[in-house]
């Protein structure tokens, strides 16, 4: 959430960003009332109390009328306490809606008809055959089936099979692999001009997560897509940075420390709520994916550079993987609530003749932070709060479907690429027709 102190000082900007971002939930005006009241309630409590501690000074035996004066103060303040923190609450629920800021170079736009392909890399492939999509090649190989989970667990779940399997644990020893690099990481940083060498920590995060945890993540709506247990008050993460990003809450890291890199791998769960009639075939949206996820901690001067380093080490494994790719800065109508900037990567694929949504950056500056009390301590022993970014190392299930679609042969043999060769069983290159 931001700073009241800051959104006072910069209303123009805040009507801005929320109209830019469509936020039509958002309260203004009573946000702004309701702050006032909090400077009210405290100047009156304040005064109260003091009376009540000039009271209490007194050494003689209290008079009726002083111990009945003194009774008034107290219900006074009793009740004018019960009055505040109801006003606090709906306040602090309006503080919470109000949108990040967004960069510079954010384009302003009302949907992702308006974002903005920044650079296409690779070529997408010319094929002198008939292509197939993805389920069409794992059936041939059999590499992945719905029908048995969607009699088992329900539609949108699957089973992946033989290379299938094998191509996805070779994906996650690929990206640690890349991440935990300290000379690649060296060699990009300094590209992108950040001053961090320092390689990413693997993590195998927590599945569940407390509903108020994901809350301070501004991650706990809509919560429709996520599947809630009311009884326990958990729910089940949609992606590794909701139980990463939490892991320095409430503490205060020394700047020496920063800047802190975390590669997460998880399963991730969605309810997909809203998607009804969209990529119904396949397994480009499911319920439970597997994931490798990237969470960050800097400080605010570096908090862009390090999105920066995580684009460009994001296109480095594509580049590895021949992938064609795109980049595509969101717009403000289609970024989240927390983003400041949002950076997304779009892979060729074939089966459907265009380009689709595999990785995703965004930077949340402090936003995240301010709710989670996560502080660094600089040198002179100054307290601020740290600058956030995650992003997508790996969606498995999307990524398998741009390997298999894009390497595909003519006979309906799949080449495996040649970056992840070495983690395949056998070094095996490619998928034979059985």
């Amino acid at each position: 959430m931001l700073d009241i102190k800051f959104i006072r000082d910069n209303l123009e900007v805040i009507q801005e960003v929320i109209k830019n971002k469509n936020r039509k939930d958002v309260d203004l005006k009573k946000l702004l009332e309701l702050d006032e009241r909090r400077k009210e309630f405290q100047i009156k409590l304040d005064q109260l109390r003091s009376q009540r501690n000039e009271m209490a000074k007194i050494k003689a035996k209290p008079t009726p009328q002083q111990i009945q004066a003194g009774k008034d103060i107290k219900d006074k303040i009793t009740k004018m306490e019960e009055t505040a923190k109801t006003n606090e609450e709906q306040f602090y629920a309006l503080l919470v809606k109000i949108p990040n800021v967004v960069s510079k170079d954010t384009p302003i736009g009302k949907n992702e008809e308006e974002n903005v392909v920044l650079r296409q890399v690779g070529k997408t492939p010319k094929f002198n055959f008939q292509t197939k999509d993805h389920m069409e090649l794992s059936v041939m190989h059999g590499l992945i089936d719905t029908e048995k989970s969607a009699e088992i667990s329900g539609s949108r779940f699957n089973y992946l099979f033989g290379e299938a399997a094998m191509l996805q644990f070779a994906l996650i020893q690929y990206t640690l692999a890349t991440l935990t690099n300290e000379k690649l990481i060296a060699k990009l940083a300094k590209n992108v001009k950040n001053p961090s060498n320092k390689p990413f920590k693997p993590v195998i995060v927590p599945d569940f997560i407390k509903s108020e945890i994901m809350k301070k993540m501004d991650r706990f709506e809509p919560l429709e897509d996520r599947y809630y247990f009311e009884e326990d008050d958990i729910l089940l993460i949609g992606s590794a940075e909701h139980t990463l990003g939490p892991l320095h809450m409430n503490e205060i890291i020394d700047e020496e420390n920063l800047p802190i890199r975390y590669i997460g791998y998880s399963t991730a769960f969605r309810r997909e709520a809203g998607s009804y009639g969209k990529d119904t075939t396949g397994i480009m949206r499911r319920h439970q994916f597997d994931k490798l996820e990237i969470e960050c901690f800097t400080t605010p001067q570096n908090g862009q550079a390090e999105q920066d380093l995580i684009v460009a080490l994001q296109e480095y494994m594509l580049k590895k993987l021949e992938l064609p790719y795109q980049v595509v800065s969101i717009c403000t109508g289609d970024m989240g609530k927390p983003d400041f900037r949002q950076i997304d990567i779009e892979c060729y694929m074939p089966g459907q003749k265009k380009y689709r949504e595999t990785h995703t950056s965004d930077y949340m500056t402090d936003y995240q932070a301010r709710r989670l009390n996560i502080k660094y301590k600089d040198k002179e022993g100054k307290k601020e709060l740290v600058h956030m970014n995650d992003a997508t190392a790996f969606a498995v299930g999307r990524i398998l479907i741009a390997i298999l679609e894009n390497n595909q042969q003519k006979d309906g043999s799949i080449k495996i690429p040649k970056a992840l060769q070495p983690y395949m069983p056998g070094n095996l290159k490619i998928i034979k027709v059985k």
